[in-house]
């Protein structure tokens, strides 16, 4: 057997799962009824499920050490869209919301645009459109076999 390769959950360590879904909700992002207030929440992202919980809970359920989060986790999720105007709107609903504008929308050396903005808890979100990745009907990305 092999690992499925597929993502079905990302969980983002935070430190209190209350703004941080308040936060994601400012997005336009619903809450799953299926999230447990003050303790972890739920977002349904097409077919993945973002999870937010306890920075500490999160470290310790892994068995790793708990430490500060870093300004730079070396992880970066991405928002794709389908036109460069999409991605200064997003950046701008995201401000809006309370994010951090990392990097202003940009054109890139692969030949689309992007740029980042960070959560309250500094986790990097990229919003790009990249003209080689076109986006299917349901918004996940047309990646070349």
């Amino acid at each position: 057997m092999t690992v499925p390769a597929r993502i079905t959950f990302a969980t983002l360590g935070v430190a209190d799962v209350e703004a941080a879904a308040a936060f994601y909700e400012r997005l336009g992002w619903r809450r799953s009824s299926g999230s447990v207030p003050g303790e972890i929440a739920f977002f349904r992202l097409g077919p993945v499920v973002l999870g937010l919980w306890d920075h500490d809970k999160l470290a310790a359920d892994a068995g790793l050490p708990a430490a500060p989060p870093l300004p730079f986790r070396g992880v970066a999720l991405a928002v794709n869209v389908a036109t460069e105007a999409e991605v200064d709107q997003v950046l701008n609903d995201a401000a809006a919301a309370g994010a951090t504008l990392l990097k202003p929308a940009e054109r890139a050396d692969w030949g689309g645009y992007s740029g980042y903005f960070a959560d309250p808890d500094g986790n990097a979100w990229e919003v790009a459109y990249n003209p080689g990745f076109p986006l299917r009907a349901d918004g996940t990305v047309d990646l070349p076999e």
